[in-house]
């Protein structure tokens, strides 16, 4: 099967999606669209901040519609393209599908380092962090009840990084990687984690793959603790893992 033309972005707030995604489609030479400048630029319209304009979505359906109809439009087009979008993995079907997490203390410290911005701005690092997980928990409930798609779960993409420690650079390179080795075929989701952020048990021995099970915003190893201890030990900001079955 032809590899996939398009990468599209989903990810945590703060996690870095818009510098990721710009230093990609430079990388690539293509194109990018964001539907989060697009949807920011919107609420700023209506005078409201992105957690106020995701309540006013909940209410009012012609917003999300429009926004669907423009991702559907792009999606049709054939261009290859660089997408950032929270749900452009639903809407692009061929496309390689990213996701991006980091920690929320992290991804809170990133929002609250911005300037000037009208719609996300905050006074301390726990303002942004309970904010930001608001906002997330908005999009997460009217993606649930409109398309019935859960943000959260990591198998609806093809790769995951997370971008807590690691520099923007490296997370192109993983993303390069998996779009020169794709084929376009189904394949597991490939997790390239942060091995601080993820805990180990007494079960976790072995010198194989590290095999982790999501926990909230963090990772819990069930197999690999001899690799994970490696990682640490090298200072490794981004391992390759494998996530666990669904019991």
């Amino acid at each position: 099967m032809m590899r996939p033309a398009t990468v599209v972005f989903n990810g945590d707030l703060g996690s870095g999606k818009s510098t990721v995604s710009m230093m990609l489609a430079q990388r690539l030479g293509v194109r990018r669209v964001s539907i989060g400048d697009l949807y920011r630029g919107m609420a700023a319209d209506h005078g409201m901040s992105a957690l106020q304009f995701n309540l006013h979505s909940e209410l009012d359906d012609k917003i999300d519609h429009d926004i669907d109809q423009l991702q559907h439009d792009i999606a049709v087009s054939g261009e290859r393209l660089v997408v950032d979008s929270r749900l452009a993995w639903h809407f692009f079907a061929d496309a390689l599908k990213v996701h991006l997490i980091t920690d929320p203390v992290v991804a809170a410290r990133r929002v609250l380092g911005r300037t000037g911005d009208p719609v996300e701005n905050y006074r301390s690092v726990e303002e942004a962090r309970h904010q930001l997980a608001k906002r997330s928990d908005s999009e997460r409930q009217r993606f649930l009840s409109r398309y019935g798609v859960d943000k959260t779960r990591l198998r609806n993409y093809d790769v995951v990084c997370d971008t807590t420690r690691a520099a923007p650079e490296q997370v192109v390179e993983r993303i390069l990687e998996a779009l020169e080795t794709s084929t376009g075929a189904l394949s597991p989701t490939t997790l390239h984690l942060d091995p601080g952020r993820v805990h180990r048990t007494a079960a976790t021995e072995g010198d194989g793959e590290i095999v982790v099970r999501q926990d909230g915003a963090d990772f819990v190893a069930v197999r690999g603790n001899r690799r994970l201890s490696a990682a640490l030990r090298a200072g490794e900001t981004l391992t390759p893992m494998v996530l666990a079955p669904v019991l």
